[in-house]
């Protein structure tokens, strides 16, 4: 068995000689089917397997923390962990440092996912979640209607519904995601439109949810985002 995984790590160039051990690394934890909380081997071990010094090692190691694949524990060294999907990407989520064709795509990430949340929210939205859908929009101006973004607006309706799918992932992607389409809506970055069409309000969404389908929501997520698509496509 430990041939096997030696003949695996064969010997690793000088050339970004870390990096190649933190790829080698990862391979090895998989073979050697870790689960979260168990130890991983030992700076030493891990040099003598891939052929490199514990320097090389531990600067690798680091890289698997920063990226929260492990941790140390008290007694037990290093061990597995489950990362936290969105605590790196959410440092590099600044509108200001990504590129305008990035900028566009995580747009359009928005969208999307809100046209498909629909099945996910009539499966698990309580009497609570509609009374409070139902006070959020009481509080909305009757203008709301006509105004292609309002970030407060966004916040309260859209992750309130975010929230109600219970999928803690998309709730964390979420809060990640609205800063940046704020920054998209007001950077010029996307054609604007001479007239603004009229569009499914967030309380007719909430007769929907009430009163309609998953495919009765979808259509009408589409209709209320309707104006972002136009401003992305020529729908003119």
């Amino acid at each position: 068995m430990e041939k096997a995984t030696t003949d695996t790590f064969k010997s690793i160039e000088n050339t970004s000689l870390v990096d190649k051990v933190e790829a080698n690394l990862v391979e090895l934890l998989q073979q050697q089917k870790l689960k979260i909380g168990d130890s991983i081997p030992t700076e030493l071990e891990l040099a003598e397997k891939l052929g490199v010094s514990r320097t090389v090692i531990r600067e690798a190691l680091l890289r698997l923390r920063m990226m929260g694949l492990i941790e140390s524990k008290k007694k037990k060294g290093a061990v597995i962990t489950s990362p936290d999907l969105f605590g790196n990407m959410s440092k590099s989520m600044n509108p200001h440092i990504l590129a305008p064709e990035t900028l566009k795509e995580v747009f359009e990430i928005r969208l999307v996912l809100e046209i498909g949340m629909a099945d996910l929210l009539f499966n698990r939205i309580t009497k609570e979640d509609l009374k409070a859908l139902h006070e959020i929009v009481d509080d909305e101006p009757p203008a709301t209607q006509y105004h292609l973004f309002n970030i407060e607006h966004e916040i309260a309706f859209h992750g309130k519904l975010y929230e109600i799918t219970g999928n803690e992932t998309l709730k964390k992607f979420q809060k990640m995601l609205l800063p940046v389409f704020d920054y998209v809506h007001n950077s010029g970055l996307l054609k604007k439109q001479s007239l603004l069409k009229m569009f499914v309000s967030h309380k007719e969404l909430v007769s929907i949810l009430e009163n309609g389908t998953p495919e009765d929501f979808r259509n009408g997520m589409r209709n209320h985002l309707e104006n972002h698509f136009a401003r992305l496509f020529d729908l003119s």
